[in-house]
């Protein structure tokens, strides 16, 4: 859930691309965001936001803390010691490997779950993920709990909903962001069920495109609610951009721009 720097290219026009034509209702998509090609892709664009690089897999080592009230921040996919995900990856670290670097902060990370305290994790919590982060044990784990908590959770509702790749990315990147379920007025629950109240998924016979449009409006509603994640930029220039193009299988080439900077995956 880390917020970072991020930038694109904004695209131009409303019609569907040249093969990706909007589905109808009960028409299935053409492939998922799990197909291994279009998976790389939503790493990359994720990296690209909470990391300001494509390379996502440089990530593993990242951590710090960017003072939204989360406490550490970290990882590929920016667990929190705030919200209990790096709690959970340290456990399934642990769970594989006993005795790892960073199992002696078990105890630590499950009293500062719910806060932005680094008790019992300064000074040396910092340094010893670096030095975590060059096992391939600890990497698996770090891509399995991603999987787990964020990735598998979108993919699934996305192909329930009937929508294709860019419709699954669009929920992925915001359960990375606000979580899943919906026990706030801001969680990926709470979007989504703001964005049916307006349009309904082509599951329920509605129109992709409108229904995405709805579900990006809730999304940005939810952002501008937490001054830490008020800059909209990854869902106007980036999102967004795919949707006007008619992109709804997230097919490259693909630009777009994230605070700024541009992005291009070819």
């Amino acid at each position: 859930m880390a917020v970072s720097v991020l930038s694109g290219c904004s695209g131009s026009g409303s019609g569907p691309r040249a093969g990706s034509a909007p589905r109808s209702a009960g028409e299935a998509p053409e492939s998922g965001l799990d197909d291994p090609a279009k998976k790389e892709i939503a790493m990359q664009l994720v990296s690209s936001a909470e990391n300001s690089s494509l390379n996502w897999k440089a990530q593993y080592e990242y951590i710090e803390d960017i003072d939204d009230g989360r406490g550490y921040t970290a990882g590929v996919i920016g667990f929190c010691s705030g919200t209990g995900d790096i709690l959970d990856l340290v456990e399934l670290y642990s769970q594989r490997k006993p005795g790892n670097v960073l199992a002696k902060y078990l105890p630590a990370l499950r009293k500062v779950n719910g806060t932005d305290s680094h008790s019992g994790l300064d000074p040396n919590f910092q340094r010893d993920w670096a030095t975590a982060a060059s096992d391939s044990a600890f990497k698996q784990a770090q891509n399995d709990e991603r999987d787990r908590v964020y990735f598998n959770p979108a993919v699934g509702q996305g192909k329930a909903d009937g929508i294709g790749a860019l419709g699954q990315f669009a929920y992925y990147d915001a359960i990375v962001m606000h979580g899943n379920g919906d026990g706030d007025g801001t969680s990926f629950g709470s979007i989504r069920k703001r964005a049916l109240a307006k349009a309904k998924p082509p599951s329920q016979g509605g129109n992709e495109v409108t229904y995405l449009n709805a579900f990006l409006d809730a999304r940005v509603w939810a952002m501008q609610q937490e001054e830490a994640h008020s800059d909209t930029s990854r869902v106007d220039t980036a999102q967004r951009v795919f949707l006007k193009k008619g992109n709804l299988n997230l097919d490259p080439p693909l630009d777009w721009k994230v605070y700024s900077d541009s992005y291009h995956i070819g």
